[in-house]
């Protein structure tokens, strides 16, 4: 059974939807990014989502790239991810989804990658830039170790396409709200509704929206058809304006529209 799915079943029993926090790892510090992950987690988070900086972010927007800037200046090493979830997964008891770009996991070795992601508590990866036709290392190395993958839709995606996604995807479908890069958006584009419903016929079980959701009423708006909203930039703000006390105040504002 999927750790990740589970929690989202689990936040459906509890009358709510699942609320899905993203940060970035290393910002502004190793230490302080472990103790905000756990904070988020403490704060009303479902499932953490959490990023290595990478040198080349294209899906990212300003907030998280300067964030993530910080993290690679600060001296941010890859193998400090599973430093970092090792850490995370002894203090928090809820499913960690590592979201990275494909080549440094590529330039790890994929096995190796899999094998030390478990051996320190994670639940699975996010791949924003790599799609099911051209992951079959990832989903073999999946399939070993009981990872979950968790592939991108876009609106802009074929019927072909969704159910190529929705069926090597496990844990959810990370549903893109809006064509374009990460941040907040005053509206959310209607696209989102239509495109969950596309995956739900194409027998997706789990969709969760993310890219562009920065409010409470914004989070109540998704979780209206979708099974959780992921947040990443207005929290990244938070901890940067506010630091783990900011970006607390902040998670536990969010997580008040997800009741249902």
């Amino acid at each position: 059974m999927s750790r990740v799915a589970a929690a989202l079943d689990a936040a459906h029993d509890a009358g709510r939807g699942a609320f899905v926090g993203y940060l970035p790892l290393g910002f502004p510090d190793l230490q302080t990014s472990i103790d905000a992950a756990v904070t988020l987690a403490e704060s009303g988070a479902d499932v953490l989502e959490l990023g290595p900086p990478y040198s080349d972010p294209v899906m990212d927007g300003t907030v998280i790239q300067e964030a993530t800037q910080t993290a690679l200046a600060a001296g941010f090493r890859l193998r400090d991810t599973f430093t970092a979830v090792r850490e995370i997964t002894a203090r928090v008891d809820i499913p960690v989804l590592v979201m990275t770009y494909w080549n440094p996991v590529m330039q790890y070795g994929v096995d190796r990658y899999a094998d030390d992601l478990l051996a320190a508590g994670g639940a699975g990866l996010i791949t924003p830039d790599i799609t099911p036709d051209a992951a079959a290392e990832w989903i073999a190395a999946s399939e070993r170790t009981g990872l979950d993958r968790v592939f991108l839709a876009a609106p802009t995606s074929t019927d072909e396409r969704l159910a190529l996604i929705v069926r090597h995807s496990t844990g959810f479908v990370y549903t893109v709200s809006t064509m374009g890069i990460t941040g907040e958006r005053a509206e959310l584009d209607a696209a989102a509704r239509t495109l969950v419903s596309r995956l739900r016929s194409h027998g997706a079980a789990h969709a969760c929206v993310g890219i562009g959701i920065s409010t409470a009423d914004q989070v109540r708006g998704v979780l209206e058809y979708a099974d959780g909203a992921i947040v990443g930039t207005a929290l990244v703000r938070a901890l940067r304006d506010g630091g783990v006390a900011g970006l607390a105040a902040e998670a536990r504002a969010l997580t008040a529209g997800t009741a249902r």
